[in-house]
């Protein structure tokens, strides 16, 4: 019995270290190098500030080589990430949301989140003094809004209205767009407008954030008795961190793990990786990102939602 229990004994301490050595290494051993790629800022080039402490960073989170690959843009991002280039990647929700259709081998980690809690945006139609009563009666009245390739300020709404059954091309004559979001927030101020699409951020638990585009009419000198919101969309999350859904699950935990924990950790690296959204990471999944896919199709069919 005493020689059994030590040969057992033996088995299961052969067993763990194969579970706690070689497999731990598997990962890293079929990687080699764990590319992340990044799309500078604009007029940047190729540099990105912090590069070699971003870079120890990550080293020490995975416990292996790490080396960033600067995109010219997120067309080309997506593409590296698809074909497997990269393993990582850093995007905005609409550039995201085009990857994850490109070939639905990619899944989100984390994404930012402002001082105050608010994790993304969502589109309001705003009007002043009662001219415009609702939804219903867009059609005979005049609406101002951003530049049409302003994803905030046309390009949300006009989805989201899409994704309620309320279909509006990008040159309905209802629509003014204005040269700028200042220009469109003119218009209802001056009267030229009769509603005005703006912006407003948004908590995770639904509660409004920032007041965003009305701040700055009641700024502008609208009486906040005056203006009235007639309408809000869905949530477009801010944009995530993410990574190729082959990647392996230790890898991935590693980087959540060091992602989540960063801005309290070591907040310089925090504010060299994300100097945007102050309040630290929190964790996503694909479903935080269904109104950047409904944007994504939106701009896909043409800006007229089928």
């Amino acid at each position: 019995m005493r020689v059994a229990l030590k040969t057992y004994a033996a088995l299961m301490l052969a067993q763990i270290a194969l579970w706690s050595n070689p497999a731990h290494a598997d990962w890293r051993d079929d990687i080699g190098t764990f590319r992340i790629g990044i799309v500078a800022e604009p007029g940047a080039g190729n540099s990105v500030p912090g590069l070699a402490l971003l870079t120890d960073a990550y080293t020490k989170a995975l416990g292996m080589k790490v080396e960033f690959v600067v995109a010219r843009n997120y067309a080309a991002l997506i593409e590296a990430q698809a074909n497997a280039r990269i393993e990582y990647a850093i995007y905005s929700a609409t550039a995201y949301a085009t990857a994850s259709q490109r070939c639905l081998c990619i899944e989100p980690l984390v994404a930012p989140v402002d001082s105050d809690g608010a994790i993304g945006i969502r589109s309001v139609l705003l009007t002043r003094d009662g001219k415009l009563p609702d939804l219903a009666a867009m059609d005979s009245h005049r609406i101002a809004m951003a530049p049409s390739d302003s994803v905030g300020g046309s390009l949300l709404p006009l989805a989201a209205l899409a994704t309620e059954g309320r279909k509006i091309a990008e040159d309905a004559p209802l629509l003014i767009h204005a040269d700028s979001a200042a220009a469109a927030e003119t218009m209802l101020i001056d009267g030229k407008a009769d509603g005005l699409f703006g912006w407003v951020t948004a908590a995770a638990d639904s509660r409004p954030g920032a007041p965003g585009t009305q701040a700055r009419l009641e700024a502008a000198g609208l009486s906040v008795t005056a203006l009235h919101v007639v309408w809000t969309s869905g949530l477009l999350r801010y944009g995530p961190h993410a990574v190729r859904s082959d990647l392996d699950p230790e890898a991935k935990r590693r980087l959540t793990v060091f992602l989540t924990n960063l801005k309290s950790t070591t907040p310089d690296i925090y504010d060299l990786l994300e100097s945007k959204h102050p309040g630290g990471f929190a964790t996503v999944a694909p479903k935080d990102y269904e109104m950047a896919a409904a944007i994504v199709r939106f701009v896909a069919d043409g800006g007229q939602q089928q």
